[in-house]
């Protein structure tokens, strides 16, 4: 049996940061370590991080572990997906001190949207509105804002005719559904202008997916539930190879109907440790088919 790993599996550059600034907060000591959410959609990671003290606030702001709300002397570190304006200024009013562990290009596309907005132009997202990089996204437009996920939202997408139109992508959004939506805006007649936002490691990672599973007999894909961007990486290899299998650690393996596949693929999503995909691997070596 061959067993073929993707080479972009597991963590992006946007990930190894944060989880690094999270570590890197928790050896400095002296201060309570508070993230907004979990700092990625990864359960091992988000455990490891609790169990050395690190706490999770949400929009509220209050920690119900500890029945408080972070203030003067703590740390509060914003994860990879960014949050939006509003939300910056309401951490600013806290007193904690603020370490932002946003993605560079997420960032970006804040400047971006930000910018676009004051200019009068109609901001699209395409992206996922329930996604809390999207939702960070949408809290830097200053005035009219449309997030478009699927085929039926873009057909029904309408702007004044005089009005231009912006779109930017969520970060870790499938490249080839967004090029399919943005036709379809384009058809509609309007003014656009595209600012392809979505990430080239994520771009990257998906076409690298999609010919592992149109060239292996069974495909692995490992990744948090919650994780958007190995959601996509499922749906993908799903296309290409019908023995596509989503886990989320080792124990997850057991699960895996393998039947007598020759060639089984490998890859994991941005949130997925090095060393999760490793066990996969060297377990499924051993695994008789």
């Amino acid at each position: 049996m061959e067993v073929k790993v993707a080479k972009t599996a597991g963590f992006c550059f946007g990930v190894k940061r944060a989880v690094k600034l999270v570590y890197d907060e928790i050896a400095r000591e002296g201060s309570r370590v508070y993230t907004m959410g979990p700092i990625i959609h990864n359960e091992q990671v988000v455990g490891d991080l609790a169990d050395k003290g690190v706490h999770i606030i949400n929009d509220d702001l209050f920690c119900e572990e500890e029945g408080r709300y972070p203030g003067p002397g703590d740390v509060i570190i914003v994860r990879s997906h960014g949050v939006s304006r509003e939300m910056t200024e309401k951490l600013k009013r806290t007193g904690a001190r603020i370490v932002s562990a946003a993605c560079p290009f997420v960032t970006k596309i804040h400047e971006i949207v930000a910018e676009k907005s004051r200019e009068g132009c109609h901001v699209v997202i395409i992206g996922d509105p329930k996604h809390p990089e999207v939702e960070g996204i949408r809290g830097w437009a200053s005035s009219d804002c449309t997030v478009i996920e699927n085929c039926e939202e873009a057909q029904k997408f309408h702007v004044g005719n005089r009005q231009k139109v912006w779109i930017v992508s969520q970060t870790t959004f499938n490249y080839e559904k967004f090029q399919e939506l943005v036709e379809i805006i384009k058809s509609l007649g309007y003014d656009i202008v595209v600012t392809n936002t979505i990430c080239n490691a994520t771009k990257e990672r998906q076409i690298e997916a999609m010919e592992l599973a149109r060239n292996s007999d069974a495909m692995i894909v490992i990744g948090g539930r919650h994780s958007s961007n190995t959601q996509k990486l499922y749906d993908i290899c799903r296309d290409q190879c019908k023995n596509t299998y989503y886990i989320q650690t080792l124990d997850d393996l057991v699960t895996v109907n393998f039947q007598s596949e020759s060639c089984v693929g490998i890859t994991a999503g941005a949130s997925t440790p090095n060393t999760i995909i490793q066990e996969v691997v060297s377990n499924v070596r051993r695994t008789k088919l």
